[in-house]
């Protein structure tokens, strides 16, 4: 039996070359699921191919705590991919999402659980962000153009700090880019979501894998493809069947 249904929340976080967080990570998350969480919790390390030692640091950390587990994908595809695989490996009820910057905080998931019940997808809207100059004004850009584009009224899509229901995430379709567009996509499927503020922190190990280019070429790109697909989705449910003896 897959190991994450003994849980009601999987924390998925997608790792590239993050040899120098996951110690780090390691402490946060643990505190988080020991001390602060509200429902039983577990960790799902998806590794991206990663070229430097995250690697063997993750599969170490999990070889010591029992609420920790891992995915090493053979190459990297990207944080869709990685968010994707993920998604579709655990079978908790709810999936959680951060980011492995730490520029949020474990401890703000406190925020969001006690909305989902009602919610299909609570998320973060980072305040007070410790981005720099470039990465502020590239991201208010996509984000701007993003909302005109998919009507979705999402402050902050980017926020590295979602919970959802995982009947509705396993429903996601795989693209690049999706990580952009969670929200929308939840919405195409009569989803509900709700935001609230949450913390933001400067990075302060490893290195950012984004600039301008993979800012505000790709998002401008992904909304044009979210926009083609909206009008094609298809969306059912099943009224009733004789499959379950």
């Amino acid at each position: 039996m897959n190991k994450t249904a003994d849980y009601q929340l999987t924390v998925i976080v997608p790792v590239y070359n993050e040899e120098d967080n996951i110690s780090a990570l390691k402490e946060r998350l643990s505190k988080f699921i020991k001390q602060s969480c509200q429902i039983p919790s577990c960790v799902l390390f998806v590794n991206d191919g990663s070229t430097d030692k995250s690697r063997e640091r993750i599969e170490e950390v999990c070889s010591r705590l029992d609420s920790f587990f891992f995915i090493n994908l053979a190459k990297n595809g990207g944080l869709s991919t990685a968010m994707k695989a993920g998604i579709d490996a655990a079978e908790s009820p709810y999936i959680g999402y951060i980011d492995a910057d730490l520029q949020t905080a474990p401890e703000d998931f406190e925020l969001l659980i006690p909305y989902i019940k009602n919610y299909t997808m609570v998320m973060g809207i980072r305040k007070n962000r410790k981005d720099s100059f470039v990465k502020s004004i590239s991201s208010k850009i996509a984000n701007g153009f993003r909302r005109f584009m998919t009507k979705d009224g999402i402050e902050d899509t980017g926020c590295p700090l979602k919970i959802l229901r995982t009947d509705y995430a396993k429903r996601i379709p795989l693209f690049t880019g999706m990580h952009r567009f969670l929200p929308a996509l939840i919405m195409l499927q009569a989803g509900t979501v709700k935001q609230v503020p949450v913390r933001h922190f400067p990075r302060v190990a490893g290195k950012s894998k984004y600039n301008l280019a993979n800012r505000l070429v790709g998002p401008f790109m992904d909304c044009f493809a979210y926009r083609w697909m909206k009008g094609r989705y298809i969306n059912y449910s099943v009224s009733t069947n004789n499959l379950v003896k």
